[in-house]
């Protein structure tokens, strides 16, 4: 049992033995104590003050001593206001550290078959242009969400959806027919992705040449010249033959989309992110299309003069929502309801949870409510993982103008940079090729995300590449090495033939304690990530376990300690650090190298 656990139910009952009052112990969370105070764990004893008939510090005061007298984990206590400071008994931290140390997947909570099924969306790209910055935060929060749901205890499917169909494909495919002379990626030598994408820029460079000519030649404003553009009526007449099933025009869909496709799989390998389900839009739209008719059969939504079709969500303080356009094409809304339906199809979800930027609030607010009234039972209680956007020290991105920072391009440098700083640091001595790839890889893999993923994701964020790659602060490289420091130890240990011996008897020094302490925090906080939706929270959790322990490290002997006894209580603490530090960082999609 843990420790928090002893005290709230040891709590519970001191109110029942004191007070005669029924405490749910799963309610009563105790709190680290203030670094200002004496005590290891903080219980706020004001709930109890008017059953007691007394002030707070007398309430405190008496279940402090019933806690003295009849748990033995308790060595003390001091009262502060309402505020019930405890310091547990030196020797049972022992315990604590003997029970994570043979806790298999300490902090992970498994999923049974009855657990609930959570969805999680993420990645949702474009098959007009590969994945870019934004993307990459898009992935990491996505798939770490994911693990961090799943070490919860939900049961989880992780799933895409492809934006393959509409305006924005065309003009890379009728790029591509007009300038490509047939090129494919192994005849530029290109990956998939990265040649389309360079299509599209190449359209958007060849309509702004065409529009600003049409402005000139006929003296009119380029916002009117726009409407007169050839190249841009090819584009919707493409996207028309498509809609209409032209085989000529499949077949060229087909075959660029593979190409993306490709692409894709490489750079989501590489960025250590999967998917369990992928969606299409191209199958989507017309069951959304589906699912609005029937709405509109029902009176969930009406028809406009025009033909269009819309729904009223005046009711919930909304505007009015176009679902169809007056030609039955589908909307953005539209592709999101038929996705909803085949998925609801496939899979029994409890839980939907949508990874999409926060320019996107009010489109979620909308098919939240569009779901439930179409009888989605999750569909009221979507959530809506809303994260802030990503720049640069230069600014924004425009993917049309092609200056967007390629994922590819930026996993590269990433993994470039890890191995010039390793290699100044000497980090990298006495090591292969191979080793040295590998390691650079990992290094500069989890420096860029762990930098995305320690900011609350709800907040926009500037991300520097070389501020990352630090060996110090608050950084991937940071615990990645103490992570390797750790397995030195221990690989140094093993070779010495040193056995863990009995250390129940040791009273651990303060240090030691706060370090255990830390550790055995390490399943309420991942409980508390996925409450909150928050791999800021475990990223931030490790680094706080990481500083505590080379503190640790700094002060005290492992190895040479020549008492066998806390050299076993040390060589536990390193253990355990290492495999909650390796925990946590899989669940952010971080490795860790076992040497450095």
């Amino acid at each position: 049992m843990s420790i928090d656990k002893i005290i709230a139910e040891g709590v519970a009952a001191a109110v029942k033995s004191l007070y005669g009052v029924e405490a749910d112990a799963s309610q009563i969370v105790p709190q680290a104590t203030r670094k200002e105070f004496e005590g290891n764990l903080t219980v706020v004893v004001f709930p109890w003050v008017k059953a007691a008939r007394k002030s707070p510090e007398a309430v405190g005061e008496e279940i402090g001593r019933w806690l003295v007298d009849n748990v033995p984990a308790v060595d003390r206590f001091n009262v502060v206001k309402g505020f019930l400071n405890i310091v547990i008994e030196p020797t049972f931290w022992n315990s604590v550290l003997t029970h994570i140390a043979g806790t298999e997947n300490f902090g992970i909570t498994a999923a049974s078959p009855q657990s609930p099924l959570v969805m999680v969306e993420y990645s949702s790209p474009n098959t007009n242009k590969p994945l870019h910055l934004g993307h990459v935060r898009n992935n990491l929060l996505g798939f770490s969400l994911a693990e961090i749901l799943k070490a919860c205890g939900n049961r989880v499917v992780k799933t895409n959806i492809v934006n393959d169909r509409g305006i924005h494909i065309c003009k890379s495919m009728l790029a591509w027919q007009k300038w490509g002379e047939g090129i494919t990626p192994e005849t530029a030598g290109k990956k998939g992705d990265h040649l389309i994408g360079d299509f599209y820029v190449l359209f958007d460079k060849h309509y702004k040449a065409e529009v600003k000519a049409i402005a000139e030649r006929d003296n009119i404003s380029e916002e009117e010249a726009a409407k007169l553009s050839p190249l841009m009526a090819e584009a919707r007449e493409m996207l028309r033959r498509w809609e209409q099933k032209d085989p000529e025009v499949r077949q060229l869909w087909e075959t660029m989309n593979k190409w993306v496709y490709a692409g894709f799989d490489d750079t989501y390998r590489r960025m250590g992110v999967d998917f369990d389900k992928i969606y299409y839009e191209s199958d989507t739209y017309l069951e959304g299309k589906e699912k609005v008719l029937e709405g509109l059969e029902k009176g969930i939504m009406f028809r406009k003069e025009d033909g269009s079709v819309w729904a009223d969500l005046s009711d919930a303080g909304l505007d009015q929502k176009l679902l169809l356009r007056s030609d039955g094409t589908s909307v953005y809304m539209t592709q999101d309801i038929g996705t909803a339906k085949l998925r609801f199809q496939d899979y029994p979800i409890d839980k939907m949870i949508y990874v999409v930027g926060n320019e996107q609030n009010y489109h979620f607010q909308v098919l939240s409510l569009l779901l439930d009234r179409l009888g989605f039972k999750w569909g009221k209680d979507l959530v809506h993982f809303s994260y802030g956007m990503v720049e640069l020290p230069e600014g924004k991105m425009k993917s049309r103008e092609g200056t967007v920072v390629d994922a590819d391009d930026l996993m590269e440098e990433m993994v470039a940079g890890a191995r010039e700083v390793s290699r100044e640091l000497g980090k990298l001595d006495g090591l292969t090729d191979e080793e040295i790839n590998e390691i650079s890889e990992i290094v500069g893999l989890g420096a860029l995300k762990y930098f995305l993923l320690k900011v609350d994701p709800r907040k926009n964020m500037l991300f520097n590449p070389k501020e990352s790659i630090d060996f110090n602060g608050n950084t991937g490289p940071f615990i990645q090495y103490t992570y390797a420091r750790i397995r030195s130890v221990l690989r140094k240990a093993a070779e010495q033939g040193v056995a863990i011996t009995d250390f129940s008897a040791v009273t651990p020094n303060e240090k030691e304690v706060a370090l255990i302490q830390t550790l055995a925090d390490f399943p309420a906080t991942v409980q508390e990530a996925g409450r909150d939706y928050s791999p800021a929270v475990i990223a931030n959790y490790v680094y706080e376990l990481v500083k505590q322990y080379n503190q640790f490290y700094h002060d005290y002997s492992i190895l040479r300690e020549e008492d066998a006894a806390v050299r076993s209580l040390r060589l536990t603490l390193c253990d355990v650090t290492a495999r909650v530090i390796k925990t946590g960082m899989s669940l952010l999609g971080i490795r860790v190298p076992e040497r450095m």
